[in-house]
């Protein structure tokens, strides 16, 4: 086989992987052939001119193929970047989005809120929590806050309990395997919280027909599907939050990007909260809602 620069090798992965359709081909073979050297992509572009080790090249060339049949390059890595930390993925929960991201933002920024007012020592709840990553980060950035965290899908637990392992948050966070709010009646009465997020499944049925290849085949159809017309989660979520509170109270979660208006109208239905507000993603769309009780 012709020996080919670690360049050489980036430019004809980058090539195949943008005719296959890939968005940003230049930046997935770096990360794939990054992640095959085990170096950061910062290593690897001060290594382009280096000869590529023939093995290396030939397990490069199998995860390019991979992707370029639809594969995510998370689950083929094993890894996703969330909020600046690796958390682990698979094929068992979703892969997480940067959007969601703004559900951290929002959360700090009511902590923070709390600090000041003389509120300390929050009780956060993440409901539908998948690979972990919300109710992990929140456990290491607001140090002395009790966690929980709830999932239906044990095999999401299983990833979610790995990642907090990963980032040393085990002792901080109680998992309960059921359906939202559910799950929490069965372990404990009375119990109420200062914030509640989630994410929960969004997309409706005709979002799901009309998924992209590596979505619709790869990700769990369980973590994106939330009804006929995407709503179910926030109802079963919003319809039992009344027991759970504790003030100062806020519930956050993210929506799809057309779903403010019917998001805010089950909100308001409920009668509990003094606010309701939504917060743009950074392609300024519609992502966060938030409702507080003060």
């Amino acid at each position: 086989m012709l020996s080919l620069t670690v360049d050489e090798a980036l430019q004809r992965a980058s090539f195949n992987l943008k005719k296959a359709g890939v968005e940003d081909a230049p930046v997935e073979a770096e990360i794939l052939l990054a992640y095959v050297l085990k170096k950061n992509r910062l290593q690897l572009h001060l290594s382009k001119q280096e000869l590529l080790p023939c093995s290396a090249h030939d397990i490069f060339l199998d995860l390019v193929e991979r992707r370029c049949k639809g594969e995510p390059t998370a689950y083929i890595t094993g890894h996703k970047y969330f909020y600046g930390r690796a958390f682990r993925v698979d094929r068992r929960v979703l892969i997480p989005r940067p959007e969601t991201e703004l559900i951290v933002e929002r959360s700090l920024c009511f902590a923070e809120e709390c600090k000041n007012s003389g509120v300390a020592n929050l009780s956060i709840l993440d409901l539908g929590t998948g690979s972990g990553v919300l109710a992990v980060t929140l456990a290491l950035e607001i140090t002395d806050a009790e966690i929980w965290a709830v999932d239906f899908s044990p095999e999401a637990l299983e990833v979610a309990r790995l990642n907090a392992d990963d980032n040393k948050a085990t002792k901080r966070i109680a998992w309960l395997e059921g359906d939202y709010l559910h799950a929490i009646e069965g372990v404990v009465s009375g119990k109420g919280f200062n914030l509640i997020v989630s994410n929960p499944p969004y997309l409706n049925s005709k979002d799901m027909e009309n998924l992209p290849q590596g979505i619709k085949e790869y990700e769990p159809a369980s973590a994106l599907y939330g009804g006929p017309d995407g709503l179910e989660g926030y109802r079963q979520i919003i319809k039992k939050v009344p027991s759970f509170i504790k003030t100062p109270f806020k519930l956050i979660v993210e929506i799809g990007s057309s779903q403010e208006e019917e998001v805010t109208r089950i909100l308001e239905a409920a009668s509990l909260f003094s606010e309701i507000k939504c917060y743009p993603d950074l392609a300024g769309l519609p992502r966060v809602v938030e409702a507080h009780i003060s």
